[in-house]
């Protein structure tokens, strides 16, 4: 059944949508699979944050935009209204705790994400910033995989997803969540928010609504509708933190660089950069990184699958934890962290896999081998072994690995996380490092060295070669290799007859 307003409204209008003030409002980060692979990152579990219940507006209204910030974002979600105490319930039984569904609009400030370190207290809990309703909705009635939450700024469609394309189901919400804290009658959980999200501003209508549209009657929460208005009050730098927005902020705030009005980040490699690079070998690289103070940044034990096979490319990154049963059943299986990062790779980076230099168990084999191929990888690295060997070199992409091994992932490793900074091979590797591999090993390029060393190798691969060149000739290496100053004008001469 659908719970009209007036049926629950307690005596404060701004709850007049709920049963009562809620407790507590807990948000979901990162949910549905659509803005996951819009941000370019999948979780391995839920992540949540709280909200004041001040923040909570009945049925919508209006949202002040505050005075000195840009990014006011709208989000539209699916809220769930615990109806009984669940304390550690098992996601089989967790839906049956929450009494409503309704609407929500979870809105945030970007510009003040970065002051609160990811506490989200001052960017998502402003007065006005959690309007809710316009309806309950009876959660017994329905279906938690069948839900639909849309979104409408200005009457065009913003967003249009179901609660099937959550990575995390509902049920698994609520029950986790009970897993560390008491959820009491009238706390909302807000599920987060489908791709589509953006910047409003003054002036701006934002529409959500909820329903079940494969339920009998298709039950609907009606449209919640906000109004954005300009706040006057500036914040008081005295006080805390002032708003602040950067490029970051914006893309995220609006979906994408695209959308913000902002240009394409330049690759870390461009294409001149890159064919320096190709042309350059690792031991040149090496050499000049060691004349910057670099030793620590070969990627020790691996070689080529491929016999002559070249490497480069910036660095994506993949990390395993040793193999314990229970972590491999909870995080071994499914769309785990090795699969999201082969799905994830973009044209022209390396994934780095650190396997903690354990090469008795395959870290892929080669059908991710294919995968990473097809999405335009310039090669992967892993400090592990690799498990149908011919068929992965046969793929074509470089590989460079500790060697061979049959044994499949669980035997010895967990899938982890990915896109952070991990150690492969005895040294650090960051996500956007620049990665050089040939038949003398792999190398680890600072970007902000990059065209420099690379310059400065193949000045010295220059010299290299005529003294090589020389040494043909017949010439004693005393003196010439390295050359003292008669050799060093020979040297300069035929530069500049070149």
């Amino acid at each position: 059944m659908i719970a009209d307003v007036a049926e629950t409204a307690p005596s404060d209008p701004r709850f007049a949508t709920l049963p009562g003030r809620p407790g507590k409002i807990i948000a979901v980060h990162l949910s549905y699979a659509s803005r996951a692979d819009q941000r370019g990152r999948r979780p391995a579990q839920p992540s949540y944050f709280l909200k004041p219940s001040s923040s909570v507006a009945a049925g919508g209204g209006t949202v002040e935009r505050p005075a000195g910030t840009e990014l006011l974002a709208f989000e539209g979600e699916v809220a769930l209204v615990i109806g009984t105490e669940a304390r550690r319930v098992a996601a089989a039984t967790a839906w049956d705790h929450v009494g409503w569904v309704t609407a929500a609009n979870d809105l945030g400030l970007y510009d003040l994400r970065a002051a609160d370190k990811g506490s989200n207290v001052r960017s998502k809990g402003g007065d006005g910033f959690t309007p809710l309703g316009p309806r309950l909705l009876d959660a017994r009635t329905l279906d938690p995989a069948g839900l639909r939450v849309r979104s409408w700024v200005n009457g065009r469609p913003a967003q249009d997803d179901t609660t099937a394309g959550l990575l995390f189901p509902l049920a698994q919400v609520v029950a986790d969540l009970s897993q560390h804290l008491t959820l009491e009658p009238g706390d909302v959980i807000l599920a987060g928010t489908p791709a589509g999200s953006s910047v409003v501003g003054p002036g701006d209508v934002v529409e959500v609504e909820v329903d079940a549209p494969t339920a009998p009657g298709a039950p609907s929460t009606g449209r919640l509708v906000t109004t954005v208005t300009q706040g006057e009050v500036p914040f008081d730098a005295a006080l805390g933190s002032l708003p602040a927005a950067d490029d970051v902020q914006r893309a995220e705030a609006w979906g994408s660089r695209e959308a913000a009005g902002l240009p394409p980040v330049a690759p870390a490699l461009t294409p001149e950069l890159r064919d320096k690079l190709e042309r350059v070998p690792v031991a040149g690289l090496s050499a000049q990184l060691r004349k910057r103070g670099l030793n620590l940044v070969t990627v020790d034990g691996v070689r080529p699958l491929r016999p002559g096979a070249k490497l480069v490319g910036t660095a994506r990154t993949l990390r395993f934890v040793p193999g314990r049963e229970d972590l491999f059943a909870s995080h071994g299986g499914g769309y785990n962290a090795q699969k999201r990062a082969f799905d994830a790779v973009e044209p022209g980076e390396v994934l780095v896999i650190e396997a903690r230099r354990d090469p008795d168990a395959g870290t892929l084999g080669d059908v991710l081998a294919l995968r990473a191929h097809a999405r335009g990888a310039a090669g992967i690295v892993t400090d592990g072994g690799v498990r149908d060997a011919d068929a992965v070199a046969a793929v074509g992409i470089p590989v460079f690995a500790a060697g061979p091994h049959p044994a499949v992932l669980g035997r010895k490793h967990v899938p982890w996380e990915a896109d952070v900074t991990i150690a492969c091979g005895g040294t650090t590797v960051q996500p956007g490092d620049v990665v050089v591999g040939d038949a003398d090993g792999v190398i680890v390029v600072p970007p902000a060295l990059a065209e420099e060393v690379a310059d400065a190798a193949l000045a010295q691969e220059d010299e290299d070669g005529w003294i090589a060149a020389r040494v043909a000739e017949g010439h004693p290496v005393q003196g010439l290799f390295p050359m003292d100053a008669e050799w060093r004008a020979r040297y300069e001469a035929w530069r500049a007859e070149r």
